[in-house]
C-alpha cells in the first residue's frame, strides 16, 4: 500500500523561497509518485485559504486551523499537540523546512542548513530555535534530512545526532528558462554580474557590492544587478551602496518572480555568489544550466555542488571576488570551461533523484527500523 504523508507546505505561502522552491518540487514528486498518497497541510492560520490553489496536481489539501507562533512554542518545549487527525491519520508526517509537528505517526524533518547553529547573529529570533526542535524531534524517533553531503556532516558533529537516523538527500533543481534579451531588457543594461537573493547577512551582499566597485575603473561596462527582496539588515547593503564611489554600478530589481529569473540568468555575463555559509547553494545550479559563468564563495555545500565548475574565493576576501570577477568578465579561455563544466554540474543534480531518495528515506522511518540509503 501506498505510503500516507502529511507535509507541511507553509512555504508555499508568500515570497517562494529557496524552501518554497524544495517543497513545491517535493509536493510535484510525491503527487506523481505511485508508492505515496501525500496530503498538504498549512501551519499558519491568515494564509491557509491560499494553499489549495498553491498545491500540484495529485496532492490533497486540508487546512485546520494552525497558528505558527503559538505552536512553535508550544512544539519547542512540549511533544503536543499531535496533528495526526487534524490532517489525515497519515502514516509519516514531514515537515520541510526544519520543524516537523508532533504526531504519533512516524516523522521526517528536513534540515536545509545549520546557520542558527554556526552564525547565530546572522538569524532572526525566531529562527534561533531551531536546534532545541530539531534535537527534541529527534530524541522522540523522528528521523532527519539534509539537502547536501556537508550540512548531514554539520547535523551529526554540531546536534550529536544519531548518524543512522541522519541521511542526505541531495537537493534538485529547476533548470530556468529565459531569453537573454529580455533578461537584458529586465536589467536594464547590456552587460552585468547578476546576483540573486534575499537581502540578509548571509549572502554577504556588501562584499560584492565593495568588489564590484574595485573594478569599476578597469571594466567600464561591468555592473551589478541584484534580484532578492528585503529580509532583514538591509541597511548593511544600502550602507555598502552609498560607499561606492560609482553608485549607478549596483541596479536593484527587488523580488522578481521566479518565472523572470529565467531570463535574468540568460542576459547575464557573469554569475556571483558570495555566501558567508549555504546549505546548498540552487542558484549556483541555475546559473551553471543557462551556460554562466560562476563565481562563489569557499563553503563546503557549495563546494559539493559546484565543484570545479566556478570559481572559487575565500568567504569574505573583497580582493579575491574582485580578481575571480574581473576573470570571468574578460577571459574568454576561463569562461568558455567553466560553462562546459558547469553544465556537467548541473546535470547531475535533477528532482526526481531528490524525490526518489525522500520516498526512500519514508520508507525507513515508517518501518521503523533499518536504515535509508544514502545516496551519492
Amino acid at each position: 500500500m501506498p505510503i500516507r504523508a502529511a507535509v507541511d507546505a507553509t512555504p508555499l505561502l508568500g515570497a517562494r523561497t529557496g524552501v518554497g522552491v524544495f517543497t513545491l518540487a517535493l509536493l510535484r514528486g510525491l503527487g506523481q509518485h505511485p508508492d505515496v498518497d501525500v496530503t498538504a497541510f498549512p501551519v499558519s492560520i491568515s494564509g491557509r485559504g491560499a494553499l489549495r490553489d498553491l498545491v500540484p496536481d495529485g496532492v490533497a489539501v486540508r487546512t485546520p486551523p494552525l497558528p505558527a507562533r503559538l505552536l512553535h512554542r508550544r512544539w519547542q518545549h512540549h511533544g503536543s499537540p499531535r496533528i495526526d487527525r487534524l490532517v489525515g491519520r497519515p502514516d509519516l508526517v514531514h515537515g520541510p523546512n526544519f520543524v516537523v509537528p508532533p504526531a504519533r505517526a512516524a516523522r521526517v524533518a528536513t534540515v536545509h542548513d545549520l546557520t542558527t547553529v554556526r552564525f547565530p547573529e546572522l538569524c532572526h529570533a525566531d529562527t534561533l530555535r531551531f536546534p532545541a526542535m530539531i534535537r527534541r524531534a529527534a530524541a522522540e524517533g523522528a528521523w532527519i534530512h539534509t539537502v547536501s553531503h556537508a550540512v548531514r556532516d554539520e547535523v551529526v558533529a554540531e546536534l550529536g545526532l544519531d548518524p543512522e537516523r541522519v541521511v542526505a538527500v541531495p537537493n534538485g533543481f529547476d533548470a530556468p528558462a529565459g531569453d537573454a534579451a529580455t533578461g537584458r531588457r529586465l536589467a536594464g543594461v547590456e552587460h552585468y554580474v547578476l546576483a540573486v537573493g534575499t537581502v540578509e547577512p548571509r549572502k554577504d551582499l556588501p562584499s560584492l557590492v565593495a568588489a564590484v566597485d574595485h573594478l569599476a575603473g578597469e571594466h567600464p561596462d561591468l555592473v551589478l544587478v541584484h534580484a532578492g527582496g528585503d529580509g532583514w539588515q538591509v541597511e548593511r547593503l544600502d550602507a555598502a551602496v552609498a560607499a561606492m564611489s560609482n553608485p549607478e554600478r549596483f541596479r536593484r530589481l527587488g523580488h522578481v518572480p521566479h518565472d523572470q529569473l529565467g531570463h535574468l540568468y540568460a542576459g547575464a555575463r557573469v554569475f556571483a555568489y558570495p555566501s558567508v555559509y549555504e546549505g546548498f547553494g540552487i542558484p549556483v545550479l541555475e546559473a551553471m544550466a543557462c551556460d554562466v559563468p560562476v563565481v562563489t564563495t569557499d563553503v563546503p555545500a557549495i563546494r559539493e555542488v559546484a565543484g570545479d565548475a566556478a570559481a572559487i574565493v575565500p568567504v569574505g576576501d573583497v580582493d579575491a571576488l574582485a580578481g575571480a570577477l574581473a576573470t570571468a568578465w574578460t577571459d574568454e579561455t576561463w569562461r568558455a570551461g567553466a560553462v562546459e563544466r558547469g553544465r556537467g554540474r548541473a546535470e547531475r543534480f535533477g528532482w526526481s533523484a531528490c524525490v526518489d531518495g525522500i520516498v526512500d528515506l519514508y520508507r525507513a522511518a515508517t518501518a521503523g527500523s533499518g536504515r535509508a540509503t544514502d545516496p551519492t
